[in-house]
Formats: C-alpha cells, structure tokens, sequence
C-alpha cells in the first residue's frame, strides 16, 4: 500500500439539483477506503466560465482529500463518480450535472495531456480559488497564494455564497457579490 497523498479536488454542476449532486458526490468521493475526506469548502454560485452562452450557473466547491490510490486511478475514480452522475460530455464546458477534477495531486507536475498537474487553468478561476481559500487560508498553487490569486481572476466579480436554496436547479444565490462575501477581497487600485 502506498504512502497517502493529499489532493484537492474542485465539484462543480450546473444542472439538476445541483446541491444535492454535489452533496452526495462528496460522498460518492470518499466511499472508498482508499480516499479520506479531510475537508469541504462553503459552497459558491457562479456565472459558466466559457462554453456556450447561456448556460445555468454552476454551483462549485472544492474538497481536500489523503488518498492512497495513485494519479491515474483517482482519475479513473473522479470519472466514476460523474458516470454514476449521468455526466454527459457533448459540449466543451457545457452545461453538465457534474464536473470533478483533480487540481493538485500532492506536489506531483505532470505535462501529460490525459492528466495535467496542477489543472491548467485552475490558477485562473475563482470559482476553484476562492473555495479552496475559504477552505485552507494558506494553501499555495504554482508558489502563490491560492486567496490572491483568487481576487485577481476574471471570474472573481460574479461569484458568489450559494444561500442553500436549489428547489429547481436555476440560478437561485441571492449572497452578495463574493468581493463583500468573506474574508478575501480584491484590493482597490489606488
């Protein structure tokens, strides 16, 4: 058996009852003894980054987890677990009933195309940063603070605290803007 390794990996779903998908896919996550919940981020609403215009907002949310099984079978896993979902993959970043990807995987960089460590483009969407933050305050992405860069993606402005409510899965948020929402807020030019 191999030494645990903690990852973070980023939930999103923008279809459905998009709540409760995310809920049980959290449990859905560590349902294996091989993955160990170490923590959940608060649950955030935000606009569809990319793809088709148009589309519901997303709810996201960001995990951290030790788990023994290597890259690829965690892949394999968070594949599993959008299948069980009814994930659907028509359209790039269309609108989907679930989104898992693996963000970081212990210190672990990988250029593979089927598997790219840490995510491309997490370092550039709040809706993954701002999460994590809440999260872990201090965690760090590519040497930088995972809280700063959230305050200077693009996405930043429209995010949003999810207030609980998803009766039929539209956009339902009604939390202030997330610049005013916690305890991370983009500094003014001055």
């Amino acid at each position: 058996m191999s030494e645990p390794t903690k990852a973070i990996l980023a939930l999103g779903s923008n279809l459905g009852e998009r709540n409760d998908t995310l809920s049980t896919a959290v449990a859905d996550l560590v349902d294996r003894p091989e993955v160990r919940l170490l923590g959940v981020s608060p649950v955030v609403q935000t606009k569809a980054v990319g793809g088709p215009a148009g589309q519901p907002d997303f709810l996201n949310m960001v995990i951290a987890v030790e788990t023994t099984l290597g890259p690829y079978e965690l892949l394999q896993h968070c594949h599993d677990v959008e299948q069980k979902h009814h994930r659907v993959r028509e359209v790039r970043w269309g609108p989907r009933t679930l989104d898992v990807d693996i963000i970081t995987y212990g210190g672990l960089r990988s250029d593979d195309p089927e598997l790219i460590l840490p995510h491309p483009r997490a370092a550039e969407r709040a809706f993954v940063l701002y999460p994590w933050a809440q999260l872990d305050p201090a965690a760090q992405l590519n040497g930088e603070s995972v809280a700063e860069l959230a305050v200077r993606a693009e996405d930043f402005p429209g995010l949003r605290p999810f207030d609980g409510f998803d009766g039929d899965g539209a956009a339902n948020g009604s939390g202030k803007a997330g610049a005013e929402a916690g305890s991370i807020t983009r500094a003014e030019p001055a």
